[in-house]
């Protein structure tokens, strides 16, 4: 079993910046990327940033030049920077990895979410 724990989240002021971090535990052999996603109240899920095992980075063109997404392997913990927010970027923000486990199955798992609020 795999869990990812978020931390970071918060309000604040439009231009402020905030840093999400999700770090994962349990039976981790292998993580073959991670990422974030967000879900406002009334809309789907979307996607935010990934990143691979090879730092191959991903952006919603929402968010390009605004977030960077990082990761420290050796501590299997993946980080949102978020600058220049916007009111728009209000949502629960998601963490989610590819895992490959002990056993060698690779599966898809989520964190419980995490708020972020940008007042305008």
């Amino acid at each position: 079993q795999v869990h990812l724990l978020e931390s970071g989240g918060g309000l604040v002021q439009t231009g402020g910046s905030l840093r999400l971090s999700c770090a994962a535990s349990g039976s981790i052999f292998s993580i073959k990327a991670m990422g974030w996603y967000r879900q406002a109240p009334g809309k789907q899920r979307e996607l935010v940033t990934t990143i691979t095992s090879r730092e191959n980075t991903n952006y919603a063109d929402s968010v390009k030049g605004r977030f960077t997404i990082s990761r420290d392997a050796a501590k299997n913990t993946v980080y949102l920077q978020m600058d220049s927010l916007k009111p728009e970027d209000t949502a629960v923000y998601y963490c989610n990895a590819v895992v490959v486990d002990g056993r060698g199955s690779m599966d898809l798992y989520w964190g419980q979410g995490t708020q972020v609020t940008v007042s305008s």
